[in-house]
């Protein structure tokens, strides 16, 4: 039994995770790299192993860091059975293809600026056509209901808390006759936080796979976040100024909905227009809705008495390229939320490259920011940011709100892996970047965990 990190290896993106049992390969995650544009197109265009080795992809959620580069994986030859709870399947149909056309969309304008300069043209990672092959290699599994991958390997979905239809895995494997429980947290949600349930608790593991994105690090309390957006978005709205959010169209564009709409019902913030402008959230939100083994009580009652907070009366969704651009002519107070978190990709760009150039705006950061991204380099203000190749000075407030975020902290991590009966034989830290996954690996050893390995970049580890 083997263990190999193929990404997210010291490094919070491209989760893709290698078991090897019983000559059995099996793919924890295959998600795209983001950073330096140079560097993700180096890692994102080339796979670490040959896809036709790959006999099935175990996925733990479906956010394009763990799953958008499926269709790579398809594309260059894998054709076995992808396993994910209903949840993410739904959500890979839509995420997956409106990963095609951003991709396929910013490489227009990329390509007619190289042709511009006398450079070939890119060509997109993958195609429509790719996507929906991947996708008819998904298969949708129950939460709390074991099936059998493999001979030796029978794997069970575990609600993770994370974002709609997230796992945590735990895969029982058999070589040998040696038996290995292996939990693989892929990102790990919270507890107490609205729309989904906690995070299921694991009592027992032989190797424990856990991420670290927030190895290092406190989330403030959460009970304390409302009045400070509160009192940022009054304050914006006393400017009349556009309150920019980048976010992710699916989980935390749903959470911002929820307690803006909670702090407009309470009169803790003015009336003003919201806008979700995104396609792809209207089509998450639709999703949502069917899916509600994956909410906690508050939210079915919030749904069942028809107080919707995904769907109140201020809220638009934002579907056609043409009605998003009138935003950028319009006055505030106003919000838009838009993606990417990261703001590496889609509409956000032109909101941000309209709007951060005014002390009147703001941006609102409601989510991790991966190095070398435009999301990070706004969270860091420097004063000026390029958008679309072009500098633009960062003049608009920036406030970061981490207790957004759909991960567990530090110490919400360590509570998770000591709830574990007995500490597991071998405890790999993976998903963070690398002061944050070191940090996390020796809190762990200082804790008794024995044998916590920080893997590098395509390390292989015995199990």
């Amino acid at each position: 039994m083997k263990f190999t990190a193929y990404g997210a290896a010291r490094n919070v993106t491209g989760s893709k995770h290698l078991l090897s049992v019983n000559g059995r390969r099996i793919l924890l995650d295959c998600g795209l790299y983001q950073g330096r544009r140079s560097e993700s197109e180096r890692r994102n265009r080339n796979l670490p192993f040959d896809p036709t080795s790959i006999d099935a992809v175990l996925l733990s959620h479906a956010h394009i860091d763990h799953a958008g580069s499926i269709p790579t994986l398809v594309k260059h030859g894998f054709t076995g059975p992808i396993y994910a709870t209903h949840a993410t399947v739904d959500l890979c149909g839509i995420l997956l293809r409106d990963s095609a056309y951003v991709q396929n969309h910013n490489l227009e304008y990329l390509n007619s600026r190289r042709r511009k300069r006398g450079e070939l043209p890119l060509e997109p990672l993958y195609t429509d056509e790719d996507v929906e092959a991947a996708l008819e290699l998904m298969r949708g599994v129950d939460y709390n209901a074991p099936f059998r991958a493999f001979r030796g390997v029978d794997v069970t979905f575990r609600d993770a808390g994370h974002i709609l239809g997230s796992a945590i895995l735990k895969i029982d494997l058999t070589e040998h006759g040696h038996r290995k429980r292996i939990i693989f947290t892929g990102d790990l949600g919270r507890k107490d936080m609205p729309i989904l349930k906690d995070p299921h608790d694991v009592r027992s593991a032989d190797v424990l796979i856990t991420e670290s994105t927030y190895g290092q690090r406190e989330h403030r309390e959460i009970a304390n976040v409302e009045e400070r957006v509160a009192s940022f978005i009054r304050d914006t709205a006393k400017r009349r100024g556009k309150i920019i959010v980048p976010s992710f169209a699916v989980g935390r564009t749903q959470r911002i909905l929820y307690m803006v709409h909670g702090l407009m019902r309470d009169g803790k913030i003015p009336q003003f227009p919201i806008y979700v402008d995104s396609p792809l959230a209207v089509r998450a939100t639709q999703i949502f809705k069917r899916h509600w083994e994956c909410f906690d009580d508050e939210m079915k009652e919030l749904v069942r008495d028809q107080d919707d907070p995904l769907s109140f009366s201020r809220v638009t969704y934002v579907l056609e390229a043409a009605d998003s651009k009138k935003l950028n002519r319009k006055s505030g107070p106003m919000m838009i939320i838009s993606a990417s978190g990261m703001c590496e990709a889609g509409r956000v760009l032109h909101h941000l490259k309209n709007s951060i150039t005014s002390r009147r705006n703001a941006v609102m950061m409601v989510g991790f920011q991966a190095e070398h991204t435009l999301g990070r380099r706004i969270v860091e203000r420097e004063r000026q940011v390029r958008i679309f190749g072009q500098p633009y000075p960062l003049r608009a407030r920036v406030a970061v709100f981490n207790e957004f975020s759909a991960h567990a902290d530090r110490d919400e991590l360590l509570a998770f892996a000591k709830n574990i009966r007995r500490p597991p034989q071998r405890t790999i830290v993976v998903h963070g970047n690398e002061d944050a996954s070191l940090a996390f690996g020796r809190l762990l050893t200082k804790n008794g965990f024995p044998r916590v390995s920080v893997p590098l970049d395509g390390e292989t580890i015995e199990l």
